[in-house]
């Protein structure tokens, strides 16, 4: 897995370097399309790049939240179109080349039917599942309209999150990995608190 990452690493900045926004774009728009390219290491070293006066913080938090749209619509799509079965033939079949498992796909449905729409918004900051709650989310025929702004908005966020995190390490941006993979389950945990109060305050509201 570490020689997988350290591909994946070089192959990006390399893209990034040669490429510059439009790069970012294209490695955002496979992330969210299920593709294993990790905005943990692209938009990092793009605020690296921001730290060098090489590229402008808020044009890259833009274009990487874009991109992610893009991609998440198509996943979206596949899901709308499938039916739940064929999905998971499909993972079982393919997903390991994609680095996704049914526990994955799982763990994205079972949040999605618990918490509804919000779910989209919420788990585009959220560690391993931010990438696959498109497809359930497409499977269930959610309001295209909500799942398009929730997951910018989400995405948004994430970006100005990993740019600003690269552009504080600078030059050594790669960093970010290391803090990520080990707050990963607090992180994941003080979503979980926001999606449990913003239910809280919905029923509150309904109840009065």
């Amino acid at each position: 897995m570490e020689n997988i990452l350290s591909f994946l690493a070089n192959f990006i900045v390399t893209i990034i370097e040669k490429t510059g926004y439009l790069g970012v774009f294209i490695l955002m728009t496979f992330e969210s399309a299920l593709i294993p390219i990790p905005s943990e290491i692209t938009m990092p070293f793009a605020g690296y790049l921001v730290s060098i006066n090489k590229m402008n913080i808020h044009i890259l938090s833009f274009i990487g939240a874009l991109a992610n749209l893009v991609g998440s619509i198509a996943a979206y799509l596949l899901g709308f179109w499938l039916e739940d079965r064929l999905i998971r033939q499909w993972i079982k079949r393919r997903g390991k080349f994609l680095l996704i498992s049914e526990d994955d796909y799982d763990r994205a449905e079972r949040w999605f039917r618990r918490y509804g729409d919000p779910v989209v918004f919420f788990s585009r900051i959220t560690p391993g599942i931010r990438t696959f709650i498109s497809l359930p989310a497409g499977v269930a025929k959610t309001n295209f309209g909500k799942f398009c702004v929730f997951t910018f908005i989400g995405s948004l966020i994430w970006s100005y999150f990993l740019s600003y995190i690269g552009f504080f390490f600078g030059k050594n941006w790669s960093r970010i990995e290391i803090y990520y993979r080990k707050y990963e389950y607090l992180i994941l945990f003080l979503i979980i608190l926001l999606i449990s109060w913003f239910i809280f305050s919905k029923v509150k509201k309904k109840k009065t």
